[in-house]
C-alpha cells in the first residue's frame, strides 16, 4: 500500500472513530442517574461484583445496553467500564409528619382568594407559600402585600419573586382600604416586597395604604410589617407618623447567617429600627420575627432574641423554615414541637409580652390574637 493510499485510509476512518467514540460517551452520559437496574459485567474482564464498587449498577434495566447483556448472558460488547454509580440522596429530608396540612378550600378561603383577584391586589400568604394560608383565610385574616410582587433584593430563604420592579399603582391604597371595609376585617397586616428602588423605600405607600383603611374600616386594627428602608431615618419616620397599631420588622435569622440567607439585610441595622421606633413612640408595640432552621445554634438563637427584648420588642414568632425551592437554602434541620415550647417559654423568660413558636408558626400567623391578648395583658 501506498503512503498516499494509507493516509487516504486514515481520513476516511477517522470520522468513523470519532464518532464511534462520541457514541460511547453518549451512552455512559445517558446511562447515569436513573432508576436503579442490575450490576453490569465487563467483556473480557472479572464478574460485575468483583470489579465495581459497592452499590455501582446500571441505571436503565430497559436500555439498549441491558438488553445486550442479557442476550450475551452476562457479557457486553463495549470494551470499557460505564462508571455507574447511585445517585446521590435527596438534599433535604421529608418534613416531619407535624408540619403537613391539609389543602385549603373552605368557604370564606374562596371567597377572599376570589376578592383578592377580583381587585388585582396580592398576599404574602399566597406568594410566600405560607402553610396556613386555609386557617387564616378562613378566619378572615390576611396579610395584604402592596408595592406588587417582585421584590428588588433576593434572599435565600424567601419565595418572592425578585427583580426590576416595574409596579407603580397609585391607586393600590385605595383598593385596599375598599377590601378590608368589605371583608370587615377586625386585624389586618400590611406588608411589602423591598423596593429598594423607591427613594423612600415605599413608606410612602404604607401611609397612603393605612390611611385608606382608616377611612374604609375606622375599627379595624392595623399591624405593619416593614422592610428595613436600607436604614432611612426619614422613611421609617413617616411609617410612624402614620401611627400603626403594630409596628413589625422581621430579624429573620441570627447574625452569622445574614450574609448568607438575608441578602442586602444588615443585622445592626435590624436593631437600630427598633431603636428609633422606640425613641419615636414609647407607646408602640413592637414585633418580631425569626425562622429557625437555617444553620443558627441554639446558643446564636437565645442571644439573638436577647438582642430584640435589649431594644424593647414586645412580641416574638418563632417558626420552621421550609424550603421553597432546590434553588433555595437547604433546611440545615426540622426542630419539634417540644423545642418550640421550650423557646417560647424561653423568650417569656426574657421578658417578651407574648411569643407565638410553633413549627408553622409565620409573622402574621394568629396576629388578632398575639395582640389582643398583649393589650389585655397590659390593661390588667
Amino acid at each position: 500500500m501506498t503512503l498516499a493510499a494509507a493516509s487516504l485510509k486514515l481520513l476516511v476512518g477517522l470520522p468513523r472513530l470519532l464518532l464511534d467514540k462520541v457514541w460511547r460517551a453518549w451512552l455512559v452520559i445517558a446511562c447515569l442517574g436513573f432508576a436503579p437496574g442490575v450490576p453490569v459485567p465487563i467483556a473480557g474482564g472479572p464478574a460485575a461484583a468483583s470489579w465495581l464498587p459497592p452499590g455501582a449498577f446500571c441505571a436503565r434495566e430497559s436500555c439498549a445496553i441491558m438488553a445486550e447483556i442479557k442476550r450475551k448472558k452476562g457479557q457486553t460488547f463495549m470494551g470499557f467500564p460505564l462508571p455507574l454509580l447511585k445517585p446521590h440522596a435527596p438534599p433535604t429530608a421529608p418534613k416531619p409528619a407535624w408540619l403537613k396540612v391539609r389543602a385549603p378550600g373552605a368557604p370564606n378561603y374562596i371567597r377572599l382568594k376570589g376578592l383578592m383577584r377580583e381587585w388585582n391586589l396580592h398576599s404574602v400568604c399566597e406568594e410566600a407559600h405560607c402553610p396556613n394560608i386555609g386557617e387564616c383565610w378562613q378566619d378572615l385574616t390576611a396579610t395584604f402585600m402592596i408595592l406588587g410582587e417582585t421584590c428588588t433584593r433576593n434572599c435565600g430563604y424567601c419565595a418572592i419573586a425578585h427583580g426590576k420592579p416595574l409596579w407603580e399603582d397609585r391607586e393600590e391604597p385605595q383598593r385596599v382600604g375598599r377590601a378590608v371595609g368589605e371583608l370587615g376585617l377586625e386585624h389586618v397586616v400590611i406588608t411589602s416586597v423591598n423596593r429598594d428602588d423607591l427613594a423612600d423605600g415605599g413608606a410612602g405607600a404604607f401611609a397612603a395604604t393605612m390611611r385608606a383603611i382608616r377611612s374604609a374600616a375606622p375599627g379595624c386594627r392595623i399591624e405593619l410589617l416593614i422592610p428595613d428602608f436600607q436604614g432611612k431615618a426619614d422613611a421609617l419616620e413617616a411609617v410612624i407618623d402614620a401611627a400603626p397599631d403594630i409596628l413589625n420588622h422581621n430579624t429573620e435569622t441570627v447574625p452569622r447567617l445574614y450574609k448568607v440567607a438575608r441578602h442586602g439585610g444588615r443585622y445592626e441595622r435590624t436593631l437600630e429600627l427598633f431603636r428609633r421606633a422606640r425613641r419615636a413612640a414609647p407607646s408602640l408595640l413592637t414585633k418580631s420575627g425569626i425562622i429557625l432552621g437555617l444553620g443558627e445554634e441554639y446558643a446564636e438563637l437565645l442571644e439573638t432574641m436577647r438582642d430584640l427584648r435589649r431594644e424593647d420588642v414586645n412580641i416574638l414568632t418563632l417558626g420552621q423554615y421550609l424550603r421553597p425551592s432546590a434553588q433555595h437554602l437547604p433546611v440545615a434541620r426540622y426542630y419539634t414541637p417540644v423545642e418550640f415550647a421550650e423557646l417560647a417559654e424561653a423568650g417569656r423568660a426574657m421578658g417578651f409580652a407574648h411569643v407565638e413558636s410553633g413549627p408553622l408558626v409565620r409573622s402574621s400567623y394568629h396576629a388578632k390574637r398575639q395582640v389582643a391578648g398583649v393589650t389585655a395583658a397590659q390593661r390588667s
